[in-house]
């Protein structure tokens, strides 16, 4: 196996999983002025690492509204309507997630908040 592709699996697999760490104290903040310097460093490393699971998986909006859109809808608004929803959310949410990335030091929307619900495309909607 290439080096450089474990690496990189393995800091995936990392991120996703912090990724998943909830902000326990930090959802009933109002500003970052309220928040001890720890609740700030957690609420931005939450954010990184949500926006780097974002961009990677956004592809997975894809499929996801393909089969939401049949599931509702049924079989033929499933493979008209659906695709293009996923081609749809699978730019926004790789967007949302480069964006949260990129701005992960700063605390908007709300205090490290996600910029999509749900937060993660393997999240109900």
């Amino acid at each position: 196996m290439n080096a450089g592709r474990f690496v990189a699996g393995a800091a995936l697999a990392v991120l996703l999983i912090l990724g998943q760490h909830r902000q326990v104290h930090a959802k009933g903040l109002a500003s970052i002025e309220d928040a001890s310097a720890q609740e700030v460093v957690d609420g931005m490393a939450n954010k990184f690492a949500r926006g780097v699971a974002n961009a990677a998986t956004g592809w997975l909006e894809f499929p996801k509204q393909i089969h939401i859109t049949w599931r509702e809808e049924g079989a033929a608004r499933g493979l008209t309507v659906g695709p293009l929803k996923g081609v749809g959310m699978t730019v926004a949410r790789t967007l949302a997630g480069a964006g949260e990335a990129a701005t992960f030091f700063i605390s908007w929307p709300g205090f490290f908040e996600p910029y999509m619900d749900p937060a993660y495309v393997w999240e109900k909607e």
